[in-house]
């Protein structure tokens, strides 16, 4: 049996209880070692198997998924995160499918729920933004032509960009071109909830100098959106002028 586990944002104890214990238990762990916690691997008993997927292609990580299977081990495949995000499993879920091995995921806590946690930020506010893009700038590897950044800006949503730290000074005029307004607000979250997190404020107009001159390459998240600005409506949720199917409005 083969477990995709989501390892969490970074923080050891953001992983879920039902990752924890698969951990705890599993005869041999691949783990995205340039991404992922290496702490995390203090749940595992003693003599599990540990492989660094950072130094491996796909076929080699099928390889050691087989030779476990056959000798009636489990396998943990540790990613960081949550998988399904930029995860690069679907490849491996058909490769073990075609081989008739049998698999689950576990999901995990997602570096973008990290970040918000870390700027105590909701993503989500009324009259502001009701949307979350979760995307990234073109790199190595591109983007389909229609979910390219300057056509996801033009709505204006929340935006958290992965994989994008380095590419901030092409990313910053796509943002401006797109719809936003250099005066919107930025947050780039480094290592969102690992001990040496580090958080920088700045605008779209000042995004690329401040992930410049602190030294940004990899690792950090970028929001941006007026989900961090102070102008917001309250939510009807809570509003005593409000009616819900569990209680009455009161005024």
């Amino acid at each position: 049996m083969v477990h995709f586990v989501g390892a969490g944002s970074g923080a050891v104890d953001l992983i879920t209880i039902r990752g924890a214990k698969l951990l705890s238990e599993c005869d041999v762990v691949i783990y995205a070692g340039s991404l992922v916690n290496p702490d995390l691997l203090s749940y595992c008993k003693q003599d599990c198997i540990i492989y660094n997927s950072a130094t491996m292609t796909l076929e080699q990580v099928i390889d050691v998924i087989v030779e476990a299977e056959a000798a009636g081990k489990t396998t943990v495949r540790l990613h960081t995160g949550d998988s399904s995000i930029y995860g690069a499993v679907r490849e491996q879920f058909d490769e073990l499918e075609q081989r008739g091995i049998a698999y689950d995921v576990c999901p995990g806590v997602s570096a973008f729920c990290g970040a918000a946690a870390s700027l105590k930020t909701e993503y989500t506010l009324p009259d502001v933004s009701q949307t979350v893009i979760i995307t990234r700038a073109p790199g190595r590897t591109p983007v389909p032509e229609k979910q390219s950044i300057r056509a996801l800006a033009a709505h204006g949503a929340t935006m958290v960009l992965f994989l994008s730290t380095g590419l901030t000074e092409k990313l910053q005029a796509e943002l401006l071109a797109g719809g936003y307004a250099g005066s919107t607000p930025v947050a780039v979250v480094y290592k969102a909830t690992w001990p040496e997190e580090k958080i920088f404020r700045c605008t779209v107009d000042t995004l690329h100098r401040t992930v410049t001159e602190n030294g940004l390459t990899k690792t950090s998240l970028i929001i941006v959106g007026d989900c961090m600005g102070d102008k917001y409506l309250r939510s009807l949720l809570y509003h005593p002028g409000f009616t819900t199917e569990f209680r009455e409005a009161t005024e």
